[in-house]
């Protein structure tokens, strides 16, 4: 079982932002020397060499993308970059060092970075963040070139101690045996020679083929610690002297809090302090409970604003106006343009509306600021971030603000957002001692960062059955411009129109176009899946419209358009055989009407071909009864967590085209807990099947893509029920009800 210490209490773990160990860069150049903590291993980026040093009372101040730490009582830490926010990143970062290091799974303790933007940036994102299914992707050769790193200089220095070749060696379970001679040695007791063994700039990796661990169905390693309480998530800190708060923030975006009347909410046993900011009201008592009765006792009166006019409507036209406009050219192959003139052209939009995270664990933190310092428990997918606000919203430097980073119970992008950090800083400055800030259900859906509006355009030109010209123009909003603003070049958004601007087709004439429209008055961020989320479901869902209307079949009008990429079309293929394409779907109670659809999506450095069935009752009401997805992942690291992935991608990407809307009226979302913001039960659930193909390219993200594919294919399968293609999501069953006799 994996060892994740408790990043609060009196076990060994490092909270991000605390007392980490500091390695020299004086050392690091100078190479390394022994000391009683044995072997420490600093991971660096692609471009630089893997290093080596000790820790030591003088050694201090170097820092490292992740190292690994071997000391002599056998107990190997690894330093983890990402963050665990039920991905499974805790097993899949361990899986990825163990293999290399030839060490059993459960002599692993896991801690988290420190806070460094500099060098624990994700090798894709660049800044230190956990999201867009990068992880695996980002830290797959260097947490495999540190394990197999350091098992060099193990055997280097097993070999030096016993005379012997280092060839004449082999390690196994945290071991180096020397068979002739029946000798063996254990890292622990090797780490301090291992120390001044020279660091190789080159060691050779496993071959997939002798892999012990990684490729094996071997069970999560946090599940245990997660079914009996020991891993703690950021809602379960409690400290000595703890108070709790919760809050409501303005109704409407940007209004601000006009009067506050507090005589009954003072009332409430165990409500301790009520504070009121600019643009919202804390309340703070002995317990969480006891904070939420004084809120709702409380009569407060709201400047709406500027916003308060603001409605759905309003906001879809802005949209549609700004998707006429002429947009930057994101990709350019051929003529498009010139292609559509005369017969055989088709034109459609489509668009998705705002959606909410969700996520079970709702957003919260601890705060406790002083004079001269702030500590932070939060779960968060950006941790240099959140360390920045927190000193900004303290009037410290970030250097004084010190972060415990915990597991995140659900993230989805919505904690790589770090407003809910801000507010609990700034009603922590009114409280003497630590204040856990808990949001309710209702404040965590309406003071969201929503997944932004998207319409897009697109026109083909179809020549005898074969697409010859591919025009997509994407509006929307440019989140990477607010986020990573280097990443915003030549005014394209690389998010705004990934799945667009690389299809897995051969366009030989292909134009995509970025508008960007952004909506001011509703914030927006990052949701599961982001840019290919707007632009595969619109060319899948094109694609089927070209289909439906040329009499081709969706698959092979895909597969003829694949010559030039065989991972697709292997997907394409697998998922076809496996859910019985040529077949009609089974006609269940819940509807007559049944129908099949199919989407492929090649993002996130991975390809996946997904097959939905639905029923649809006569009432229009959408039943998906069965989902087949296939997998080309690359190079599998840990086939349960990749289909764990894809199971709860496929839950969150059916929540979100059968039922996700988030509306405004009155410049304030309508929508305030699951009754009324939907996501998928238990009765709603089809049969979920996941197959692989098995593959030893480079490994891509697997987060994200269950998510995005599934929606067009749900979508596909209406449209082959009923003939009705929806274009805008989620599905209206209104459009799908059969007229009465």
């Amino acid at each position: 079982m994996l060892r994740v210490p408790d990043p609060v209490g009196g076990s060994a773990v490092t909270p991000q932002g605390a007392a980490a160990p500091k390695l020299s860069r004086r050392s690091m150049l100078q190479g390394a020397g022994a000391v009683a903590t044995g072997l420490i291993l600093g991971v660096g980026f692609p471009a630089e060499h893997t290093r080596a040093t000790t820790i030591g009372e003088d050694a201090s101040g170097a820092r490292f993308n992740a190292f690994v730490h071997i000391a002599p009582d056998d107990s190997v830490t690894l330093t983890m970059p990402a963050v665990e926010m039920g991905q499974g990143a805790y097993t899949s970062t361990t899986l990825m060092l163990a293999e290399e290091l030839d060490l059993a799974l459960d002599r692993i303790v896991l801690q988290h970075a420190p806070v460094d933007q500099k060098d624990y940036g994700n090798p894709i994102q660049v800044i230190q963040i956990t999201g867009g299914s990068t992880t695996t992707r980002g830290w797959y050769p260097l947490l495999r070139k540190a394990g197999a790193t350091a098992r060099a200089m193990l055997v280097s220095a097993a070999a030096s101690g016993w005379g012997v070749a280092p060839g004449s060696l082999r390690t196994e379970d945290g071991t180096v045996f020397h068979d002739p001679s029946g000798r063996s040695v254990r890292y622990g007791a090797l780490a301090r020679r291992a120390a001044m063994q020279p660091v190789p700039t080159e060691v050779p990796l496993k071959s997939p083929a002798d892999f012990r661990l990684m490729g094996k169905s071997i069970p999560r390693l946090d599940q245990a610690d997660k079914v009996n309480g020991k891993l703690q998530f950021g809602i379960d800190v409690m400290l000595p002297g703890m108070r709790f708060a919760t809050l409501a923030a303005s109704p409407t975006f940007g209004g601000r809090v006009a009067h506050v009347d507090d005589s009954q909410a003072k009332l409430v046993p165990g409500v301790r302090q009520i504070i009121v900011l600019d643009d919202l009201v804390a309340v703070v008592g002995d317990h969480m409970w006891a904070a939420k009765q004084g809120l709702d006792a409380l009569a407060i009166k709201w400047d709406c604003g500027v916003n308060a006019a603001v409605t759905q409507a309003q906001l879809w036209t802005e949209l549609e106006r700004a998707s006429q406009q002429t947009g930057i050219v994101a990709k350019r192959v051929g003529d498009a343009a010139r292609q559509m003139s005369g017969d055989g052209l088709f034109e459609a939009s489509y668009e998705l509306p705002y959606l909410a995270h969700a996520a079970m664990e709702p957003m919260n933190c601890t705060a406790h600021v002083r004079a001269d310092s702030c500590e932070i428990w939060v779960g968060t997918q950006a941790p240099g971030k959140a360390q920045d606000i927190a000193a900004k919203e303290a009037g410290l430097r970030p250097d004084q603000v010190t972060l415990h980073n915990f597991l995140i119970g659900g993230g989805f992008g919505r904690r790589l957002e770090v407003d809910g950090i801000a507010k609990a800083v700034r009603i922590a400055r009114h409280v003497d001692g630590p204040v856990k800030v808990v949001w309710t259900r209702e404040e965590d859906i309406q003071q969201e960062a929503y997944r932004p509006l998207y319409r897009d355009r697109l026109w083909a030109k179809v020549d005898s059955g074969r697409v010859t010209a591919w025009h997509h123009r994407a509006t929307g909003a440019a989140i990477i411009a607010r986020y990573v603003p280097p990443g915003f070049r030549d005014g394209i958004d690389p998010d705004a129109v990934d799945g667009a601007v690389a299809p897995p087709y051969d366009f030989t004439n292909l134009l995509v176009e970025y508008v960007r429209h952004e909506t001011p008055q509703v914030p927006t961020g990052f949701w599961r899946g982001v840019g290919p989320n707007s632009n595969v479901f619109a060319v899948e869902c094109f694609l089927d419209r070209i289909a439906h209307e040329t009499g081709a079949d969706p698959v092979a009008l895909r597969r003829g358009m694949l010559s030039n990429n065989p991972r697709a079309r292997a997907v394409l293929d697998l998922a076809a055989e496996k859910a019985g394409w040529t077949s009609a779907p089974a006609a269940p109670a819940q509807g007559d009407r049944t129908g099949r659809g199919v989407a492929l999506l090649s993002a996130f450095g991975s390809f996946l071909a997904c097959v939905a069935d639905v029923a649809i009752a006569d009432e229009g009401d959408v039943y998906v009864t069965r989902v087949v997805t296939a997998v080309d992942v690359g190079v599998i690291v840990s086939p349960k967590g990749l289909e764990a992935q894809v199971q709860g991608g496929t839950v969150f990407g059916l929540s979100a085209v059968l039922h996700g809307d988030v509306t405004i009226d009155g410049g304030r979302v309508q929508q305030s807990n699951f009754h009324d913001y939907r996501v998928l039960r238990i009765d709603e659930m089809p049969a979920i099947e996941t197959h692989f193909v098995q593959s030893s390219e480079a490994p891509g993200g697997i987060g994200e893509p269950g998510t995005v594919v599934v929606q067009p294919a749900v979508a596909n399968a209406v449209y082959a029920a009923t003939g009705v293609q929806l274009t805008r999501m989620p599905i209206n069953r209104a459009l799908l009800a059969k007229t009465p006799a």
